[in-house]
């Protein structure tokens, strides 16, 4: 167990988590410490209130305490006690003598070293007490507080001007027990160094915590590094916190995506590149015949070109070029790359009329009825996806009615209570799909066995792949006629 981080560790994660934690912690111990200096102040400023009522409440006993005397007593001895128990006589000054009442006495016995008093005649000549008090005349009798330093200590001082049996008094009560003196090592002791103390703890634990807080993230970080690039399975989530679970969880969905569109690729490439090798092999023959009649021609022996080798060349040509587009429109319609792309309002009824116009003529050359049924229609999608999907339905249906047969185009609008949907859809009366082959014709590269004419087996592919990229499907059925294929494509309508 290490008390700080690894150094393999994600640096830059654990000491950002770390400095969150210490500034989260030190706002509300810097919060606790500030209101503590406060409580603390507070705190002594009543006391210094009650010190100051305490004066108040002696300072008038202390005057009581002055009496006048005809006898002669030796002073007392420096060396003993200054302050007399009740019914103990002082005397310092001829003819005056000190009685200390008992509340006063007992002021003076506890506050030993810090309290002290002096009594003062009216001009402010010492009479009794300590003389080092200042010389203060109070005009008037109320009381008068000020704040006398000696000797280091600072002393507070109640001054009043009374008459007694003596005459006028100036007396003096001083305490030197202020607790705002000691306000300042109070709070350094105990407010500051607690905290700071407090803090220095906290900085290590929160190190130490993150760090072994982090571990699981280390962990799986490390395991994700030392994997190969190639492999793409899932995280095991049992050993990691439930807190850490969710983004493994997404980790696992990302590979499962990236694995999917990785698997997609690999067979595109492989079924593209069987695919090509078929119409690229008749293509090179019809190539190798026309070489084979030019190098006869240089030779002077006569090899004319047959027009069926003119044709066949052609037509090899018109199914490479066919197959090389439709290759490129199944790559483009992967769903994983469609979802990143930003989405439009498409009209449905503009899309098949451009669409019948760009298949007027191959329908003529075959004598096929090609009709338009359309009424407004508007959907959210990709117009060039959903275009790419009308061409591989009309191109299907074109290729296989026979000649003299009928292919629609529809398109329109259903409303319900519940939902409202948009739709397209292309019927032609051609041989159809038997029903147990509606589902595999929608797969990569499969044509229904016996199917007459030319194809790849890819049109229905594209335009589902498409259809799923907008979160729909093909929808195969018999033709009106009880024969022939139709191939509906539902979507949300939009109003």
């Amino acid at each position: 167990m290490r008390l700080f981080p690894d150094r393999s560790a994600p640096e830059g994660m654990i000491w950002g988590l770390q400095r969150r934690l210490l500034v989260l912690l030190m706002l509300p111990l810097g919060v606790v410490a500030l209101v503590s200096v406060y409580l603390h102040y507070q705190r002594a400023g009543t006391a210094a209130l009650q010190q100051d009522q305490q004066l108040l409440r002696l300072v008038p006993l202390l005057v009581d305490s002055v009496v006048v005397t005809t006898q002669r007593r030796q002073a007392v001895d420096s060396a003993t006690e200054p302050f007399l128990n009740q019914g103990a006589l002082s005397q310092t000054q001829p003819g005056l003598a000190l009685l200390l009442a008992p509340p006063v006495d007992e002021f003076l016995k506890e506050r030993e070293g810090v309290a002290f008093y002096g009594i003062f005649n009216a001009q402010g000549t010492p009479l009794l007490g300590e003389s080092w008090f200042p010389t203060v005349l109070p005009a008037t009798g109320d009381p008068e507080f000020l704040s006398v330093v000696e000797g280091g200590i600072t002393y507070r001082v109640v001054a009043q001007r009374s008459s007694s049996s003596a005459g006028d008094l100036i007396v003096m009560l001083a305490d030197g027990s202020d607790a705002r003196q000691n306000w300042l090592q109070t709070v350094l002791l105990r407010v500051l160094l607690p905290n700071v103390a407090l803090l220095v703890l906290a900085a290590i634990a929160v190190t130490w915590a993150v760090a072994r807080a982090l571990q699981p993230l280390i962990d799986l970080k490390q395991a994700v590094e030392r994997r190969s690039p190639r492999d793409l399975s899932p995280i095991v989530t049992d050993s990691a916190p439930s807190e850490v679970r969710p983004l493994v969880a997404s980790l696992n969905r990302l590979f499962g995506l990236v694995n999917a569109q990785t698997e997609a690729q690999r067979r595109f490439v492989a079924d593209a590149a069987h695919q090509l090798r078929t119409p690229l092999a008749g293509l090179q023959a019809q190539v190798e015949a026309w070489a084979q009649a030019a190098r006869g021609m240089s030779t002077g022996e006569l090899l004319p070109l047959r027009v069926d080798q003119v044709r066949r060349m052609r037509d090899a040509t018109r199914r490479t070029s066919q197959l090389a587009n439709q290759l490129l429109a199944l790559s483009r319609a992967d769903t994983v790359s469609v979802e990143a792309q930003p989405e439009q309002q498409v009209d449905l009824k503009d899309l098949c009329e451009s669409i019948l116009a760009l298949y007027l003529d191959a329908a003529a050359d075959r004598q096929i009825d090609l009709g338009l049924e359309t009424r407004e229609a508007q959907v959210r999608g990709h117009a060039w996806l959903l275009r790419e999907l009308l061409i591989n339905l009309v191109d299907n249906a074109i290729r296989y009615t026979p000649v003299g047969g009928r292919v629609t185009l529809r398109c329109g609008q259903t409303k319900s209570p519940d939902e409202r949907s948009a739709w397209l859809e292309v019927e032609d009366d051609g041989p159809g799909i038997p029903c147990d082959e509606q589902e595999r014709v929608l797969q990569r590269f499969y044509r229904v066995p016996g199917t007459v004419g030319e194809g790849n087996g890819l049109g229905l592919a594209i335009a589902d792949e498409i259809a799923r990229a907008h979160h729909t499907q093909l929808q195969l059925a018999v033709g009106a006629m009880g024969h022939g294929l139709r191939v509906r494509v539902v979507f949300a309508a939009v109003a």
